[in-house]
């Protein structure tokens, strides 16, 4: 018991020797981390479903993350609502065009994150209401979703193409291109949030 110094392993030591480096330090170690793994996605990751199926187990053990976090601590405090709303929007944009599109793993994968999405709202707007920062989470969602609507007008692929034979499938397309659109942004009324509590505190 009383030989807690002895047992460092070589992760604590990693782990003490990035927090003793100074900022410069830390976020260049980051970029190279950052810029390594992306070569070794390139190098490994051979086809899109592998990757796809990567990144929604890592979304999936975050949204376990949360889930353990709301059940055991009781608060929601620093958590945004209109984020999970805007995570939620996409899913089932998502889910939509993955049965119009492809019939495979993702609708699955897509389904569970989206079925946990919608139990943190829950969550945030019944179970820990007292605890929710309604004030600081101010964003209103139509400054992201009409941005988000017009960018991928512009951006689709195939806006420029005859409408008259592939009106249905411009539509779907046009919906999957939105829930992307939606989904690399979604973060902006967490960030807002963050940035209110630190101003008004």
């Amino acid at each position: 018991m009383g030989e807690k110094g002895a047992a460092t392993t070589p992760v604590k030591r990693l782990g003490r020797w990035v927090r003793s480096r100074s900022v410069r330090e830390k976020v260049t170690m980051g970029v190279v981390v950052a810029l390594v793994l992306l070569v070794l996605l390139k190098v490994f990751i051979k086809k899109n479903t592998h990757l796809f199926v990567a990144t929604q187990v890592a979304n999936s053990v975050a949204i376990l993350i949360l889930i353990y976090k709301l059940t055991i601590t009781k608060t929601c405090a620093g958590l945004s609502l209109k984020t999970q709303e805007l995570t939620a929007i996409f899913l089932i944009m998502r889910v939509i065009c993955h049965f119009t599109l492809i019939r495979d793993i993702h609708i699955v994968l897509d389904s569970l994150t989206l079925i946990s999405t919608l139990w943190v709202i829950y969550m945030i707007r019944f179970k820990l209401k007292s605890t929710y920062m309604q004030s600081h989470d101010n964003m209103p969602l139509y400054y992201v979703l009409v941005p988000c609507a017009i960018i991928a007008l512009i951006g689709h692929p195939g806006w420029h193409i005859r409408l008259a034979r592939k009106q249905f499938q411009f539509v779907r397309r046009y919906f999957f291109v939105y829930n992307v659109t939606i989904e690399a942004v979604s973060v902006l009324p967490q960030l807002r949030l963050i940035q209110n509590a630190k101003v008004r505190d």
